[in-house]
């Protein structure tokens, strides 16, 4: 059996602020194949790499009186959300920003990186792989977009704005992945003649957003049925499901073994990832938890499962981690040693 693609998500997010240049290359020497950036939209139109485009749950934004007339709330994507938006600030007021840790509570050692460190851009990122490159170490990129119909809403097409990103990079004849919830981007993709590998994202249940503006509209779980892995297959080139599909839980919430889903998209030429290891309590599936919620479970057991499957590609937030379980052959330039060092 290939091992899996190992996807530093977000970098490297257990030890380090998400998306901070120290986490892609803590991810990097890790030996990770491939980064995950999720990328937004400021104010004129640079492609920003954060999780959300509110920037509070991991910025300082909240804490600077120059910008605290900026809160407002914003209907995304169905919901309601309060804060600052990365769409209401141009880039050189973004890059003043200072980046945290998401979940504290849950990493505190990566907490104690906050304020380091200042938002990155595509392009930062782009380069920063370039200058790997240039040594002997080839990483891919792994691209998520994030709320196209809603910047679509606000004028901004984000497939326009990566594609000309990636041309202008000179990343348009290289290995790049693209992914989103949203079928309708990566549609707009190939319409535009990308030559981007297509990877379309899906949750355990619940719809894409643009649903009802994308023709053959489907829930996640009907895209999963033979009929709608007919129609990806001629479309995109690979699906990316929750774990919990994968390892498709019983009504106890207890693995029960591999989805077919697996086999019906390799059967149709799909490559399929999924998302993500993380070894902390929180994240793991109830039958692999023991102790408090920032405790670290049977991540082990629970990610075996996910290498037996046959998986193609899988997300990690601890690349040390995730190498031990799915990477045999893979590049790194720490050792154990290292590695208890280093982070």
């Amino acid at each position: 059996m290939n091992r899996p693609l190992i996807i530093g998500h977000r970098g490297a997010p257990g030890y380090r602020p998400e998306h901070t240049r120290s986490s892609y290359e803590l991810a990097i020497r890790m030996g990770v194949d491939a980064v995950e950036p999720d990328v937004v939209v400021s104010r004129d139109g640079v492609l920003v790499i954060r999780h959300e485009n509110e920037l509070s749950t991991t910025t300082d934004v909240a804490e600077r009186p120059e910008f605290a007339g900026r809160r407002t709330t914003k209907r995304i994507d169905g919901l309601d959300h309060a804060g600052w938006f990365a769409e209401d600030f141009t880039w050189e007021q973004l890059a003043t920003l200072r980046c945290r840790e998401r979940i504290p509570g849950i990493r505190p050692a990566s907490a104690a990186f906050d304020d380091q460190e200042p938002p990155l851009r595509l392009r930062d990122l782009l380069a920063l792989l370039d200058e790997h490159r240039a040594q002997g170490r080839v990483v891919i990129p792994v691209i998520e977009i994030k709320h196209a119909t809603f910047f679509a809403s606000l004028g901004w097409d984000m497939a326009a704005l990566l594609d000309a990103e990636l041309q202008a990079g000179g990343w348009h004849d290289r290995r790049v992945v693209v992914e989103s919830f949203e079928l309708g981007v990566l549609r707009q993709l190939r319409e535009r003649g990308t030559t981007a590998e297509l990877v379309f994202l899906m949750e355990a249940d619940g719809a894409p957003v643009d649903r009802h503006t994308s023709p053959g509209a489907r829930t996640y779980a009907e895209w999963m049925q033979p009929e709608g892995l007919d129609v990806l297959a001629a479309e995109v080139d690979g699906i990316s499901p929750d774990k919990a599909v994968i390892l498709t839980p019983d009504v106890q919430g207890s693995t029960i073994g591999p989805a077919p889903l697996i086999t019906r998209a390799h059967e149709r030429g799909l490559t399929v990832f999924t998302w993500t290891c993380r070894p902390e309590n929180a994240f793991l599936l109830p039958e692999f938890r023991s102790g408090e919620l920032a405790d670290y479970g049977d991540w082990r057991g629970e990610w075996s499962g996910l290498r037996t499957a046959g998986v193609d590609g899988i997300f990690v937030d601890h690349p040390d981690l995730g190498i031990e379980v799915f990477g045999c052959g893979a590049h790194s330039e720490m050792s154990t040693d290292q590695r208890g060092v280093d982070i």
